[in-house]
């Protein structure tokens, strides 16, 4: 059966501790784990074996540090490693599957360290490459502590290889990762990549990491998968030793399949005995439907920062745009990048969910793709905030998605085919949301009636592509909303009618309509607002220093 079926129906059970067992059987302080596979084999089948005979559905290669930096000086490649140690796997396993295990490269990624994202992307693919060939069913990415990393690793996978793919974080015990992702995040972010499973592994005992295993069912629509350490390490006599015992943890593991967890294992301090008790333990219980028990959120992510719509209003923060800030577009012009951020720090300062970021203008330099992905870069290493990518150029919002740290919004859709066409493959591939814009060829439509069949139309490509409709917000007026009191009256008609037929978050980008609004009646504009938001309207693109307009909406944030 394929594994993507299987865990849907029944518990998987994953082996235990490698790196630990390896040490029991005499690895040397400062020799790779890995090179057991070439020196050793026999050691390396027998720990196997022991964890498919208490009954295991997967087991893990022994390739978990198999990359090339952390080979280099050992004498044997990525290829020599991987290549033995799936053979190694496939030839006990049976009938159960062999999951190539990838691990963290060891360096970090910028901008904290000087590892890129495309070396990070090339590494993994590497070690994808030589694990599909040598025969391995699916990748597990384990024990990772930056979301950066684990987002280029998914994407080495998926675009070099067919194989399911597992990803697992590793947390503190304050509930975020080294790197500062929560688990909601995580889940948002991972879940948008196309993961088909996720969860959390190492990092700490069972009973520790209950609170971060309720978050995950809580926000997860795929599997989650378990794999804590034997406990809290404790070293003795120059030995490590593990607090939770084999029926502890066992008792742990049925309790959080209980919760809804489809897939469970163990991590360092683990033995076969521990992985023997857990399925002993949870081979009775019928799992909760993980999907009944999770909610499926419209958010956008930085690595550390969800916002979630439909929670009060979201302000975006739309100043960014050479369209309508010279400084901006000499300072995209000249790549001076301290300027932009000093305005996403200004603007997440003065109160703004999510910053805008639009560089593009025709007839200009900086409309070239390139210039878009190295603001994103440089914003989203000094801001935490999640950002809105911007372009009238789909490879330049592609390049831009690519190397974003998070799950971005993008505004680029609107109802005409074409538009669709071409950045609903860009949404779907790395999860983001979308804007769509009820905008044809030949403009605005006057009519409520007809912004919510251009709605439709938008929701039903956007599921053509497999893209979840809480993934598409709703632009219903996408022009200067200040113009008269029909065109007001039908702005509010339609944000009612989108949010009540077809249950969409809606946005109003008055991003240029608020700096003229000390030409207009104060009161007219006060009332309208107001009215939007009553109707359901769950977002605004604004200039978050227009005094007058933070006044209007801040009793509704």
């Amino acid at each position: 059966m394929d594994i993507r079926k299987a865990m849907t129906k029944d518990v998987l059970f994953f082996d235990g501790g490698m790196g630990t067992m390896i040490q029991n059987a005499g690895l040397k302080a400062g020799e790779q784990p890995e090179i057991y596979n070439i020196k050793h084999p026999e050691i390396i089948k027998s720990i196997h074996r022991a964890y498919l005979d208490v009954g295991v559905d997967i087991i893990t290669t022994n390739t978990f540090g198999a990359n090339e930096y952390k080979l280099k000086g050992t004498g044997y490649t990525v290829e020599d490693i991987i290549d033995r140690g799936v053979s190694l796997a496939r030839e006990v396993s049976g009938n159960r599957w062999v999951a190539l295990d990838v691990g963290p490269i060891g360096q970090l990624m910028e901008p904290s360290g000087t590892l890129s994202f495309d070396e990070t992307y090339r590494i993994v693919a590497r070690q994808v490459k030589a694990g599909e060939k040598a025969g391995a069913d699916l990748v597990i990415i384990e024990t990772i502590a930056d979301l950066y990393e684990m987002k280029a690793a998914i994407l080495a996978v998926k675009e070099n290889s067919s194989l399911p793919v597992f990803s697992t974080l590793t947390y503190d015990g304050n509930g975020r990762t080294m790197m500062g992702t929560d688990p909601m995040t995580a889940v948002n972010v991972l879940e948008g990549l196309g993961v088909d499973a996720l969860g959390v592994n190492c990092s700490l005992g069972p009973k520790e990491l209950l609170s971060i295993v309720e978050e995950l069912l809580k926000h997860a629509q795929v599997p989650v998968i378990v794999q804590p350490n034997a406990g809290l390490p404790r070293l003795e006599d120059g030995k490590t030793f593990f607090d939770t015992d084999a029926e502890e943890f066992a008792g742990y593991g049925k309790r959080m399949v209980e919760m809804g967890v489809r897939i469970i294992g163990g991590c360092c301090g683990t033995t076969p005995e521990y992985i023997k008790k857990l399925i002993e333990g949870v081979r009775s219980v019928r799992p909760n439907d993980f999907i009944a028990n999770s909610h499926r959120d419209t958010a956008v992510s930085s690595p550390s920062n969800t916002i979630t719509f439909g929670d009060g209003i979201k302000i975006i923060g739309g100043r960014i745009n050479p369209s309508t800030d010279r400084s901006i577009e000499k300072a995209l012009l000249e790549e001076d990048y301290d300027e932009i951020i000093s305005e996403a720090i200004e603007q997440r300062m003065a109160g703004v969910d999510i910053i805008a970021i639009n560089v593009g203008m025709e007839k200009s330099e900086i409309h070239k793709p390139d210039i878009l992905s190295k603001a994103v870069k440089e914003l989203q290493g000094m801001v935490n905030t999640p950002l809105m990518i911007d372009s009238p150029d789909p490879d330049a919002i592609e390049a831009a998605v690519r190397i974003y740290n998070g799950k971005p919004l993008i505004k680029g859709v609107n109802g005409e085919r074409e538009s669709m066409e071409s950045i609903f493959p860009i949404a779907k591939k790395y999860g983001a949301c979308v804007i769509g814009q009820t905008a044809r060829g030949e403009g605005v439509p006057q009519g409520a009636d007809e912004r919510l069949e251009i709605a439709e139309s938008i929701l039903a490509m956007a599921a053509r592509y497999g893209i979840p409709r809480e993934d598409i917000i709703i632009d219903p007026q996408p022009t200067d909303i200040f113009m008269n009191s029909v065109m007001e009256e039908e702005t509010i008609k339609a944000i009612s009618e989108i949010k009540t037929r077809l249950g969409l978050k809606t946005v109003l980008d008055i991003g240029g309509g608020s700096s003229k609004m000390m030409d207009l009646d104060k009161e007219q504009v006060r009332q309208f607002l107001i009215e939007t938001i009553e109707a359901g309207l769950d977002s605004i693109i604004m200039d978050p220093f227009d005094e007058d307009m933070m006044e209007i909406i801040e009793p509704y944030r």
